[in-house]
């Protein structure tokens, strides 16, 4: 773990995410009766709980809604769950200072343009591997894995790993 990694994280209380491209690889299916579904990678849950468990908190913002996030949300204990919101900066800082958070202490994960506000607000902000190249440009950090395939879990352990809390995790 780099110095940079660990400096980078140690502020960090709130990760906030996307949820289509980010918890999900974008796409989105309809059936004849016009019934969606996504699909969620399973190591991506493991990563929200076991950052839960080590106190610090999880949040979506997306601006589609759908009762497929909301029902994810639930499984996973994400009490933090904001949908329909085009704009995304507004409802951000209204999610940091419900959480008397600063800016500085957040992390997103996003993938396209319509994150960019958010990303270039936040303490640490992330893309997915395979975020448009804007969002890479503008994020600290861009991770190796693209979205709906454990981008979740790698930025969860990444985090945890440069706060010196992974090793708690590792069943002994």
């Amino acid at each position: 773990m780099s110095n940079r990694d660990t400096e980078a994280a140690r502020p960090i209380k709130l990760i906030l995410s996307d949820v289509d491209g980010v918890m999900t690889d974008g796409r989105i299916i309809l059936d004849n009766a016009g019934i969606e579904s996504k699909e969620f990678h399973v190591r991506d849950g493991m990563g929200i709980k076991l950052w839960q468990q080590a106190g610090f908190s999880f949040g979506v913002l997306t601006s589609r809604n759908s009762q497929i996030v909301k029902l994810r949300a639930k499984e996973l204990g994400i009490a933090i769950v904001r949908q329909g919101f085009e704009e995304k900066l507004p409802a951000a800082r209204e999610i940091f200072a419900s959480l008397g958070l600063n800016a500085s202490e957040v992390c997103y994960i996003g993938d396209d343009l319509p994150d960019l506000p958010v990303i270039l607000e936040v303490g640490l902000s992330v893309a997915v591997s395979d975020a448009v190249a804007e969002v890479k440009s503008a994020a600290k950090w861009t991770l190796s894995t693209p979205g709906g395939h454990g981008a979740i879990r790698e930025l969860t352990e990444r985090l945890l790993k440069a706060k010196g809390l992974w090793e708690d995790f590792i069943p002994r």
